[in-house]
């Protein structure tokens, strides 16, 4: 406690902020890496003229509570006043529209990422480029208000996300990492920059437009992780805690979007590594080697908070469907006078159930499209169930099929990185609710990807303690000590994670089963049209 204490008082810590969809988390680290207090903001994005959005007083409002809990929780557990912190870092959610003329003022509403309004944007510009760019990303949503007209582009001055923004307003750094640089615009993983020849041929696109500003003028500046983005200045202070303890002069590490701050929370930043998200949606990210051969839709191409290329497959639908059958089996038991029968109890027992299935669910098959799901081409979705006479209808196959079916997307798109570009990976770390009765859906997300798939057993904190990480990493790291090595030697050699190696019947299986999803697509989209 002592020597938490003393570090908290000479500024030994180091504190990560990230803004997610429903909340926003404070993270204060100590010495050792791991976190010695906390405090949260939950908020919700608004829908307003047919935009998703949050207000800039909501950001701020969440901002400052967030880090007077956390502020609060250091007082309450150390008896200390928190006036300085060694590093501070901004992670938030990626991509999505931002822009100030040159008095600094927002010209319109933060669009957020969830906003799917600019699908001309990013079909024009994929073509353009050969390159995938998706309506989330910060490029398609400039380029659709050009198309539209919008009167504000012109007055642009500069153009950012969401962390970039804080950033800017804490520390009047106009900088932005690189991992969340690549959800802004192309990056050339070569020079660690902007494509310039995109660049350039964006330029020529919209030249007829006479437009005041060149691209390059208006995107931030682009940091890789360790170098330092500039330091919290007075009125930033006064802006980040409003009781006016915390000193100016902290050093900032670069921005960086919730992708790089979960890849590095999970140690998943090194070549032929990767993590899978599987909650109410889900995403893969891989850390690749090389280029991949050709453009894909349904794979979006980021970077690690280094640079490093990564390929991720993003589904809209994941354990929705899932979850709802099990409280239909609630329901049962319930009914049946189960009434002490706990959710833990019946994920356990049904899952476990799975285990015993016929490998490739015994003909049975189910769609969990709760909404649309892009890598199949479906813009709304229909939950559906379907066998036929012959097919292998029991628990077992019933709880296996909604399990492999919850990956059955996210297998379409990995199957692409696998088995058609000879994508490498040696390990997969795996999070979020699928992961979290122990060992199932750890054995089926091997089988879909077939990968030997690890499970931590300490979590941590997820993507506000990464950007404490990287904040750490930024202060803390030997001369030319590589981001890996440092995540790997020096904050997760004591983490004890499971690790799981594929079963090949449980591969074979899930592949088998991967050929009835295909084919029968075409009874979910008979579903989309025809029920209404």
């Amino acid at each position: 406690m002592n020597d938490i204490k003393n570090s908290i008082i000479n500024g030994k810590t180091s504190l990560g902020i990230e803004l997610g969809s429903t909340r926003i988390k404070a993270i204060l680290i100590g010495e050792d890496n791991t976190p010695i207090a906390s405090g949260s903001h939950d908020w919700e994005n608004s829908y307003i003229n047919n935009i998703w959005t949050y207000s800039l007083e909501d950001i701020w409002e969440g901002i400052q509570d967030s880090y007077q809990k956390m502020a609060s929780d250091v007082k309450k557990q150390y008896g200390v006043t928190l006036k300085t912190i060694g590093a501070i870092g901004f992670g938030a959610m990626m991509h999505g529209y931002m822009v100030f003329n040159k008095a600094g003022e927002l010209l319109v509403p933060f669009r957020t990422w969830r906003n799917t309004i600019t699908e001309e944007a990013s079909e024009k510009l994929t073509k353009l480029f050969n390159y995938h760019i998706p309506q989330r990303w910060s490029i398609a949503h400039l380029y659709q208000a050009i198309l539209n007209g919008e009167e504000h582009v012109t007055d642009i001055d500069f153009q950012t996300t969401l962390e970039g923004y804080v950033h800017w307003k804490l520390t009047g750094e106009k900088v932005i990492g690189i991992g969340e640089a690549s959800g802004m615009f192309p990056i050339d993983i070569n020079t660690k920059n902007y494509n310039t020849k995109m660049i350039t041929q964006f330029d020529d696109l919209v030249a007829s437009k006479n437009l005041s500003w060149k691209l390059s003028d208006i995107l931030p500046k682009v940091l890789i992780a360790g170098e330092n983005a500039g330091v919290l200045t007075e009125e930033g202070a006064k802006l980040l805690d409003v009781t006016g303890n915390l000193k100016p002069g902290i050093p900032f590490c670069p921005p960086e979007g919730d992708a790089g701050t979960g890849m590095v929370a999970t140690n998943s930043v090194a070549k032929r590594t990767g993590n899978v998200s599987a909650g109410t949606s889900v995403f893969a990210m891989i850390v690749l080697e090389k280029e991949l051969s050709k453009v894909y839709d349904a794979i979006d191409l980021v970077t690690t908070p280094t640079g490093n290329l990564v390929a991720m497959v993003h589904c809209n639908n994941c354990t929705s469907d899932l979850n709802t059958w099990v409280n239909i089996f609630k329901e049962f038991a319930e009914a049946m006078g189960l009434e002490k029968v706990t959710m833990d109890k019946l994920f356990s027992v049904l899952y476990t159930k799975a285990l015993f299935g016929d490998p490739d669910c015994g003909g049975l098959l189910s769609y969990n499209y709760f909404s649309g799901e892009h890598i199949t081409n479906f813009e709304e979705g229909r939950p559906l169930f379907v066998r036929t006479p012959e097919s292998n209808f029991n628990l077992a196959n019933f709880m296996r099929v909604n399990l492999f079916t919850a990956l059955g997307a996210l297998k379409t798109g990995l199957d692409i990185l696998l088995k058609d570009e000879g994508v490498r990976v040696d390990e997969m770390l795996g999070h979020g609710g699928l992961f979290k009765t122990r060992g199932i859906g750890q054995k089926i997300m091997a089988a879909a990807i077939n990968a030997p798939v690890t499970v931590m057993e300490n979590a941590g904190e997820g993507g506000a303690w990464g950007i404490a990480l990287l904040a750490a990493y930024m202060i803390n790291k030997a001369e030319s000590e590589t981001l890996e090595d440092y995540l790997t030697n020096k904050i997760f050699a004591e983490y004890v994670g499971t690790k799981l190696n594929p079963d090949p019947k449980d591969v074979q299986g899930f592949d088998e089963f991967m050929k009835r999803y295909a084919s029968g697509l075409s009874i979910e989209r008979a579903a989309v049209d025809n029920l209404k």
